[in-house]
């Protein structure tokens, strides 16, 4: 994946967006790291780095280094930086990655070879989590099971910040994007359950440069939006295994209710919650469907 000859780049473009928030430690390290990785890249390229409201020394830093800059006056999100370099760039694809060097920018030009051929191209960190912090693994683990789940595909890595796509893919879902760091899991379920054609590579990921800015509170924020994101693509898949749980509750109930002769009242509330949650989901589902229909 690493070593790309031109003739396989041939035709393409790229734009590379980088958020930075206080990362005057890494920014410039980051930016020359995808300089010398875009050099094997024969159509035009560019580097644009969004400083989401730094407080330290973050778009001077960029600025020496000689890159198209896009200034948030406050600090917006992580997600509101990648927005705004998505619209402001100029090529047929858009890599990103983050200001902090976990992500090694060699692996831009083989994912923009892949890209050729997928919507989205998403580096898969695998093994190389083991650079996340031990207290972060297991919810990791979590969102990666209910996302793929919810989904009915199999999402090696739903919050990877490095991932190419095709720009015109990804800007109708913009406005359903967040603004936080839950962009990159929003994305990811949007290509995924609109069946774009999504890809996971292999990456190294290394350990950050500075410190990390997601919160353990951010895990409560992730599941809610993979719920949202699935609520708005595809609601039976939330509707009819919560339907399910209560038939079949109502299903034990009345079980045990013939062996006493009696039918009572928490049997009959459970078929009926089950009927009226199934009822819900397929309306979802209805409005999902004339929502999203082109």
């Amino acid at each position: 994946m690493e070593s790309i000859a031109p003739e396989q780049l041939q035709g393409l473009s790229l734009s590379v967006v980088i958020p930075a928030f206080n990362e005057e430690g890494g920014i410039r390290e980051t930016i020359e790291e995808v300089r010398q990785a875009l050099a094997c890249v024969p159509g035009p390229t560019e580097i644009i780095v969004v400083d989401d409201g730094s407080e330290d020394d973050t778009r001077g830093e960029a600025e020496r280094a000689g890159v198209r800059i896009e200034v948030n006056p406050v600090n917006s999100g992580y997600g509101a930086a990648l927005k705004r370099g998505i619209r402001g760039a100029q090529h047929e694809f858009v890599a990103i990655l983050d200001a902090d060097r976990t992500y090694p920018a060699r692996y831009l030009p083989g994912m923009l070879a892949l890209a050729r051929e997928y919507d989205m191209v998403v580096g898969d960190r695998g093994s190389a989590m083991n650079n996340v912090p031990l207290v972060r693994r297991p919810a990791k683990k979590v969102l990666n099971w209910l996302a793929s789940f919810l989904a009915q595909r199999k999402l090696n890595d739903i919050n990877s910040g490095m991932r190419v796509f095709r720009r015109q893919e990804l800007l109708p879902f913009l406005p359903l994007l967040p603004s936080g760091f839950s962009f990159t899991t929003t994305i990811t379920l949007c290509m995924a359950c609109t069946d774009k054609a999504l890809v996971y590579t292999p990456i190294e990921y290394r350990a950050r440069v500075g410190r990390s800015k997601i919160r353990p509170v951010d895990f409560v924020n992730f599941i809610v939006l993979i719920l949202r994101v699935i609520m708005l693509f595809n609601p039976l898949r939330i509707f009819l295994p919560a339907g399910l749980i209560f038939f079949l509750v109502g299903l034990l109930k009345l079980a045990y209710d013939i062996t006493q002769a009696n039918l009572s009242e928490t049997a009959i509330f459970m078929f009926l919650a089950a009927i009226m949650v199934w009822s819900l989901g397929l309306i979802a589902d209805m409005i999902s469907r004339l929502h999203l229909r082109p």
